[in-house]
């Protein structure tokens, strides 16, 4: 799996920070930005993530390039549909030599992992027989598998960010999904680490869990950790 953050508003915790500020100044938000010094910009993020109000988060975007991820990745993400799609089609895109994803699962069951190879090998000999024959892309990718891998350009604000994060870095999420989660998250954190401090699962960002009965258990141990430190 590749991700790779390719655009990003400028200065994004600077025009939050200015967002913030312009609800509350008789001033426009050109001279706010000139004004607002580094630590004014850090202390009224901060103070944003702390209330809660995220709807001036909104103002600033961040785009991804994805590669060596599976439909069934991309079928999960679209769902966020505060969010920008563009992906490589199967439609117009000839997949004669379509690369797959293995699930760790299968990997690790060399019986599984062959029986999963063979049939990847099977359905790119079958998709290369119907285009033999005629039959348009289109219509011969059909028999593709939802392991194909696939390309796509993604594009979020930070507040569709921020539940993305929420939902799909906890240890519940389904894992090929969870992992581009955490990429997208390490990329975002170096161009805006204190907009993207707090930003993860509840367990991590909240201080509790949302899976109720299902927890995972990770806030337990956080929670054990910090009664440790205090203890100390």
């Amino acid at each position: 799996m590749k991700v790779k953050l390719i655009s990003h508003t400028p200065e994004a915790e600077r025009k939050v920070a200015m967002a913030a500020r312009l609800c509350y100044s008789a001033i426009g938000a050109a001279e706010l930005e000139e004004r607002l010094s580094e630590k004014q910009v850090q202390t009224l993020v901060e103070k944003i993530l702390g209330m809660g109000h995220f709807s001036t988060l909104e103002h600033v975007s961040f785009t991804f390039a994805v590669e060596g991820v599976s439909r069934v990745l991309t079928h999960q993400l679209v769902r966020h549909r505060i969010a920008s799609y563009s992906q490589q089609s199967q439609r117009y895109v000839k997949e004669h030599d379509f690369e797959f994803i293995v699930p760790p699962s299968v990997a690790a069951n060399p019986a599984a992992l062959e029986k999963f190879n063979g049939l990847m090998e099977e359905v790119r000999m079958v998709y290369g027989e119907l285009t033999a024959m005629g039959v348009h892309q289109e219509d011969a990718r059909y028999c593709l598998t939802n392991a194909t891998e696939t390309k796509i350009l993604v594009t979020m604000n930070a507040r569709a960010l921020f539940n993305f994060f929420e939902l799909r870095c906890c240890a519940r999420a389904q894992w090929e999904i969870r992992k581009l989660a955490e990429l997208m998250l390490a990329e975002v954190r170096q161009v805006a680490p204190v907009l993207f401090s707090k930003a993860g699962p509840t367990c991590v960002s909240g201080g509790y869990c949302r899976e109720g009965d299902l927890s995972c258990g990770r806030l337990q141990k956080i929670q054990a950790k910090a009664a440790t430190k205090t203890q100390k």
